[in-house]
């Protein structure tokens, strides 16, 4: 297998990460792949439809770009877990003056549904998450024209996804904002990124993106040392003019009263990294049960984001996040270009 990226396809080798539930809106993917980087749609909690507006409005621009679709997984729910914590939810939903919804206790993200829309107009670049995709949806992309990249996080998890098909894999670190794109059970990865990616190189013939903390020009040259192909970024990318950011968070990201990040699951019942706030310690002990807590949660998120509240919604970021800044997207790019 070629370890190399396709030649013009991921311009200067630097990817916009893909980040559900707002800053991925087609004017930063199209900022960042008309500097010569390749911007990503984030297809996840969105309809089919309403990706597939987003993707016709790339198509326009006559840009390379990609779409990142959530691979629904299997976990099991302990569902008397989340009826507990809807419990402990209801006095802040009360203060809040919302309603806590019934829990989901299944969704797919209507990714079967989204799969078909892309395979009728299918983009240059599709990446997939949470889980593994089925080898013959990876064929199908494959034989309609997409690259096809894996999110994993250790040297298991990137032999899989090789032996599946897909074209490459971006390995995440756990110093990455957001949701932790880990499916197989165990520790994560002890090391560096630079390491992880090395570790990764070895165990695959195919082209290792790097992402995850990435706050610096040094942090990308490290990872590049080791053998990435490209960077994948997000963080950096959340307080540019062009991303869809929410002012509570773009505010929050500047804030010198966040000190740190912390990986919790009070938000969305999945392992996710976001600037430590006061609803991620009251609620540190949350059950896994994703996309269930998620849904559980977000009238709570919108109605602190409406209040001007910080302290009550979701902030992801990666640990690199000091480093973000208020610029236009083509800076970011420029910034860390190989």
């Amino acid at each position: 297998m070629d370890r190399e990226l396709p030649e013009g396809l991921f311009g200067v080798g630097v990817v916009g990460a893909p980040m559900a539930g707002g800053p991925s809106r087609p004017a930063l993917a199209e900022a960042v792949s008309r500097a010569g980087g390749l911007g990503f749609l984030a297809a996840g909690y969105k309809t089919p439809d309403a990706m597939a507006r987003e993707v016709d409005e790339l198509f326009a621009t006559g840009l390379a770009f990609g779409v990142n679709l959530f691979v629904p997984t299997s976990e099991p729910v302990d569902r008397e877990a989340i009826l507990a914590y809807r419990e402990r939810l209801r006095p802040l939903a009360e203060r809040l003056g919302v309603e806590l919804p019934e829990p989901r206790w299944t969704d797919d993200d209507a990714h079967p549904a989204k799969l078909a829309r892309l395979l009728e107009r299918v983009p240059p670049v599709v990446s997939l998450t949470f889980a593994l995709p089925s080898a013959g949806d990876v064929a199908s992309l494959r034989r309609a024209g997409a690259f096809v990249i894996q999110t994993v996080t250790d040297p298991g998890e990137a032999r899989a996804a090789e032996e599946l098909g897909v074209d490459a894999v971006v390995v995440q670190h756990p110093a990455a904002g957001g949701h932790f794109g880990a499916f197989s059970p165990g520790p994560a990865f002890a090391g560096e990124l630079p390491d992880l990616v090395s570790a990764v190189r070895a165990a695959v013939g195919i082209p290792v993106l790097a992402a995850g903390g990435i706050g610096t020009r040094q942090a990308a040259h490290a990872v590049r040392s080791a053998g990435a192909a490209a960077v994948q970024l997000g963080t950096a990318f959340l307080r540019t003019q062009e991303a869809g950011t929410n002012p509570v968070h773009r505010a929050a990201l500047a804030d010198p009263a966040f000190q740190r990040t912390a990986q919790t699951r009070a938000f969305s019942g999945k392992t996710a990294r976001g600037l430590e706030n006061t609803f991620m310690r009251d609620f540190a002990d949350a059950p896994a049960g994703y996309p269930t807590l998620h849904y559980l949660t977000a009238p709570l998120r919108a109605a602190a984001v409406a209040a001007g509240d910080p302290e009550g919604t979701n902030l992801w970021a990666g640990t690199g996040w000091r480093e973000a800044r208020d610029e236009p997207a083509a800076e970011v790019v420029a910034r860390f270009a190989e």
